[in-house]
């Protein structure tokens, strides 16, 4: 199975990006974490990404906050494709990391999930992965279908109460 990596500009971005990491745990995929910042190691980040096809990933998530540039930065150095996690930032609520994120030049493609979605950056890196990989494929099938009985429990429950007011 190929590892994914999360890489991230600063370590205090961990309370967020943590959820990442849970979501790729639950499907049994390996992935490294790193602090790597495209503006304070910005050798390191390109050197990473340039190697990291060759080291065994097959995506990378990239979280950053404020000017966000470290998916970018990231993508310009790898073929692999590398999910874009806006990290809310004090000054502009993560507006500033989202669209520093979605505004990629032609080319140099990133998706981007949303301002402090990290569940749903790594679910799509497990997504991603199981493009090449059956048994994760059935994995993430089983937890859909899981997903979709827990919903109509839900709206089960809902039509009781609807009842009741």
């Amino acid at each position: 199975m190929k590892k994914a990596a999360i890489i991230m500009g600063s370590d205090s971005d961990l309370p967020v990006v943590r959820k990442a990491a849970e979501a790729l745990k639950q499907f049994g995929v390996p992935f490294e974490m790193h602090v790597f910042s495209a503006h304070r190691s910005p050798v390191e980040a390109a050197e990473f990404a340039r190697s990291a096809r060759d080291n065994g990933f097959g995506v990378i998530i990239g979280a950053a906050g404020m000017a966000a540039h470290l998916a970018g930065a990231l993508a310009a150095n790898t073929v692999l494709p590398v999910i874009a996690l806006p990290v809310k930032a004090k000054a502009l609520e993560g507006m500033d990391s989202l669209l520093s994120s979605v505004m990629m030049p032609p080319g140099v493609p990133v998706a981007t999930v949303g301002i402090d979605c990290a569940a749903n950056a790594g679910y799509l890196a497990v997504q991603i992965l199981a493009v090449s990989d059956d048994e994760l494929a059935q994995k993430y099938a089983e937890f859909k279908e899981e997903q979709h009985k827990k919903n109509l429990a839900a709206d089960a429950k809902m039509q009781e109460t609807a009842k009741e007011i």
